[in-house]
Protein backbone atom coordinates (compact mmCIF):
# COMPACT_ATOMS: atom_id res chain seq x y z
CA UNK A 1 0.00 0.00 0.00
CA UNK A 2 1.52 3.20 -1.11
CA UNK A 3 1.72 6.10 1.35
CA UNK A 4 -0.56 8.99 0.78
CA UNK A 5 0.52 12.57 1.33
CA UNK A 6 -2.16 14.74 2.86
CA UNK A 7 -1.73 18.48 2.41
CA UNK A 8 -1.73 20.63 5.53
CA UNK A 9 -4.79 22.47 4.40
CA UNK A 10 -6.73 19.23 4.34
CA UNK A 11 -5.87 18.40 8.01
CA UNK A 12 -6.35 21.59 10.03
CA UNK A 13 -6.15 19.75 13.41
CA UNK A 14 -2.68 18.42 12.82
CA UNK A 15 0.63 20.12 13.71
CA UNK A 16 3.86 19.79 11.92
CA UNK A 17 6.31 17.50 13.67
CA UNK A 18 10.05 18.20 13.65
CA UNK A 19 12.89 15.93 14.72
CA UNK A 20 14.30 17.26 17.99
CA UNK A 21 17.99 18.26 18.04
CA UNK A 22 20.18 16.04 20.21
CA UNK A 23 21.86 17.96 23.13
CA UNK A 24 19.62 20.96 22.80
CA UNK A 25 18.11 20.58 26.38
CA UNK A 26 17.42 23.89 28.10
CA UNK A 27 19.99 25.22 30.71
CA UNK A 28 19.17 26.44 34.27
CA UNK A 29 17.05 29.49 34.50
CA UNK A 30 18.14 32.70 36.21
CA UNK A 31 16.01 31.84 39.22
CA UNK A 32 17.63 28.42 39.50
CA UNK A 33 21.07 30.00 39.31
CA UNK A 34 20.11 32.45 42.05
CA UNK A 35 18.88 29.65 44.28
CA UNK A 36 22.06 27.64 43.71
CA UNK A 37 24.16 30.69 44.56
CA UNK A 38 22.16 31.34 47.73
CA UNK A 39 22.44 27.70 48.83
CA UNK A 40 26.20 27.71 48.26
CA UNK A 41 26.58 30.96 50.20
CA UNK A 42 24.52 29.69 53.12
CA UNK A 43 26.51 26.48 53.25
CA UNK A 44 29.81 28.38 53.19
CA UNK A 45 28.58 30.79 55.87
CA UNK A 46 27.53 27.91 58.12
CA UNK A 47 30.89 26.18 57.69
CA UNK A 48 32.77 29.40 58.43
CA UNK A 49 30.60 30.07 61.46
CA UNK A 50 31.28 26.60 62.83
CA UNK A 51 35.02 27.01 62.33
CA UNK A 52 34.95 30.43 63.96
CA UNK A 53 33.03 29.12 66.94
CA UNK A 54 35.46 26.23 67.38
CA UNK A 55 38.43 28.58 67.28
CA UNK A 56 36.72 30.96 69.67
CA UNK A 57 35.93 28.18 72.12
CA UNK A 58 39.54 26.96 72.02
CA UNK A 59 40.81 30.48 72.72
CA UNK A 60 38.35 30.93 75.57
CA UNK A 61 39.41 27.61 77.11
CA UNK A 62 43.07 28.61 76.89
CA UNK A 63 42.38 31.97 78.54
CA UNK A 64 40.32 30.37 81.29
CA UNK A 65 43.10 27.87 81.99
CA UNK A 66 45.66 30.69 82.23
CA UNK A 67 43.38 32.63 84.57
CA UNK A 68 42.91 29.57 86.77
CA UNK A 69 46.68 29.19 87.05
CA UNK A 70 47.01 32.81 88.14
CA UNK A 71 44.23 32.42 90.71
CA UNK A 72 45.82 29.24 92.06
CA UNK A 73 49.12 31.08 92.48
CA UNK A 74 47.41 33.98 94.24
CA UNK A 75 45.61 31.56 96.53
CA UNK A 76 48.87 29.97 97.78
CA UNK A 77 49.17 30.13 101.58
CA UNK A 78 50.98 33.23 102.75
CA UNK A 79 52.94 31.07 105.20
CA UNK A 80 54.72 29.43 102.28
CA UNK A 81 55.63 32.86 100.92
CA UNK A 82 56.96 33.90 104.35
CA UNK A 83 59.07 30.75 104.58
CA UNK A 84 60.50 31.37 101.12
CA UNK A 85 61.37 34.95 102.08
CA UNK A 86 63.04 33.72 105.27
CA UNK A 87 65.14 31.23 103.33
CA UNK A 88 66.22 33.92 100.89
CA UNK A 89 67.10 36.29 103.72
CA UNK A 90 69.14 33.64 105.50
CA UNK A 91 70.99 32.76 102.29
CA UNK A 92 71.70 36.45 101.63
CA UNK A 93 72.86 37.03 105.21
CA UNK A 94 75.17 34.01 105.09
CA UNK A 95 76.68 35.11 101.78
CA UNK A 96 77.33 38.62 103.11
CA UNK A 97 78.67 37.32 106.42
CA UNK A 98 81.13 35.02 104.69
CA UNK A 99 82.68 37.98 102.93
CA UNK A 100 82.77 39.99 106.15
CA UNK A 101 84.28 37.11 108.12
CA UNK A 102 87.03 36.59 105.55
CA UNK A 103 87.94 40.25 105.82
CA UNK A 104 87.74 40.29 109.63
CA UNK A 105 89.87 37.17 109.99
CA UNK A 106 92.58 38.77 107.93
CA UNK A 107 92.63 41.81 110.23
CA UNK A 108 91.66 40.15 113.56
CA UNK A 109 92.16 36.37 113.82
CA UNK A 110 90.89 36.53 117.40
CA UNK A 111 87.26 36.38 116.19
CA UNK A 112 87.34 32.63 115.68
CA UNK A 113 89.08 32.17 119.03
CA UNK A 114 86.22 34.01 120.71
CA UNK A 115 83.72 31.76 118.91
CA UNK A 116 85.51 28.65 120.18
CA UNK A 117 85.59 29.95 123.75
CA UNK A 118 81.89 30.75 123.62
CA UNK A 119 81.04 27.29 122.26
CA UNK A 120 83.15 25.57 124.92
CA UNK A 121 81.40 27.60 127.58
CA UNK A 122 78.02 26.34 126.36
CA UNK A 123 78.91 22.69 127.06
CA UNK A 124 77.35 20.95 130.05
CA UNK A 125 79.47 20.87 133.17
CA UNK A 126 81.75 17.86 133.37
CA UNK A 127 81.72 17.17 129.60
CA UNK A 128 84.51 14.83 128.54
CA UNK A 129 86.24 13.88 125.28
CA UNK A 130 85.62 17.30 123.81
CA UNK A 131 86.42 17.79 120.13
CA UNK A 132 86.55 21.23 118.51
CA UNK A 133 85.91 20.99 114.75
CA UNK A 134 87.25 23.91 112.69
CA UNK A 135 88.19 24.93 109.18
CA UNK A 136 91.89 24.05 108.66
CA UNK A 137 92.98 27.71 108.52
CA UNK A 138 91.00 28.53 111.67
CA UNK A 139 92.38 25.42 113.36
CA UNK A 140 95.91 26.76 112.89
CA UNK A 141 94.92 30.08 114.50
CA UNK A 142 93.26 28.39 117.46
CA UNK A 143 96.24 26.11 118.06
CA UNK A 144 98.47 29.19 118.27
CA UNK A 145 96.22 31.12 120.66
CA UNK A 146 94.46 28.54 122.83
CA UNK A 147 95.71 25.74 124.99
CA UNK A 148 93.80 22.46 125.16
CA UNK A 149 93.19 22.82 128.87
CA UNK A 150 91.21 26.07 128.76
CA UNK A 151 87.65 26.12 130.09
CA UNK A 152 88.68 23.59 132.76
CA UNK A 153 88.52 20.56 130.47
CA UNK A 154 90.76 18.82 127.97
CA UNK A 155 89.83 19.10 124.31
CA UNK A 156 91.30 18.34 120.91
CA UNK A 157 91.07 20.08 117.55
CA UNK A 158 89.79 18.41 114.39
CA UNK A 159 89.88 19.93 110.92
CA UNK A 160 86.95 20.00 108.50
CA UNK A 161 87.50 21.89 105.22
CA UNK A 162 83.75 21.96 104.55
CA UNK A 163 83.13 24.32 107.47
CA UNK A 164 82.86 28.03 106.74
CA UNK A 165 85.65 30.06 108.31
CA UNK A 166 84.68 31.89 111.47
CA UNK A 167 82.60 29.10 112.98
CA UNK A 168 83.07 25.77 114.70
CA UNK A 169 81.36 22.72 116.14
CA UNK A 170 82.11 21.43 119.62
CA UNK A 171 81.29 17.74 119.97
CA UNK A 172 81.24 15.31 122.90
CA UNK A 173 79.90 11.75 123.11
CA UNK A 174 76.67 13.07 124.63
CA UNK A 175 76.22 16.60 123.28
CA UNK A 176 77.09 19.02 120.50
CA UNK A 177 77.27 22.80 120.24
CA UNK A 178 76.67 24.13 116.72
CA UNK A 179 78.56 27.39 116.48
CA UNK A 180 78.92 27.36 112.71
CA UNK A 181 78.53 30.65 110.93
CA UNK A 182 75.39 29.49 109.13
CA UNK A 183 73.69 28.37 112.34
CA UNK A 184 74.47 31.57 114.22
CA UNK A 185 73.29 33.79 111.38
CA UNK A 186 70.13 31.72 110.97
CA UNK A 187 69.35 32.20 114.65
CA UNK A 188 69.87 35.95 114.36
CA UNK A 189 67.59 36.21 111.33
CA UNK A 190 64.94 34.08 113.05
CA UNK A 191 65.01 36.33 116.10
CA UNK A 192 64.72 39.46 113.98
CA UNK A 193 61.88 38.10 111.87
CA UNK A 194 60.16 36.64 114.90
CA UNK A 195 60.30 39.98 116.67
CA UNK A 196 58.79 41.72 113.65
CA UNK A 197 55.98 39.16 113.56
CA UNK A 198 55.25 39.71 117.25
CA UNK A 199 55.12 43.46 116.67
CA UNK A 200 52.81 43.04 113.67
CA UNK A 201 50.48 40.78 115.64
CA UNK A 202 50.46 43.23 118.55
CA UNK A 203 49.66 46.10 116.19
CA UNK A 204 46.88 44.10 114.55
CA UNK A 205 45.43 43.21 117.94
CA UNK A 206 45.56 46.80 119.09
CA UNK A 207 43.84 48.04 115.95
CA UNK A 208 41.15 45.38 116.30
CA UNK A 209 40.49 46.38 119.90
CA UNK A 210 40.37 50.01 118.90
CA UNK A 211 37.89 49.28 116.12
CA UNK A 212 35.72 47.30 118.53
CA UNK A 213 35.73 50.14 121.04
CA UNK A 214 34.75 52.58 118.32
Amino acid sequence: MAGKVVPGEAAPGCERWQVPEVGSGGGPTARQLEELQRAAWEEGFAAGRREGLERGEAEVRARVAALERVLDALAAPLAEVDEAVERELVALAVAMARQIVRRELRTDPGEVVAAVREALGALPAGAREVRVVLHPEDAALVRERLVGGEQGRAWTIEEDPTLTRGGCRVVTPTSEVDATLEHRLGAVVARVLGGERDEDEADSGGQGAGDGAA
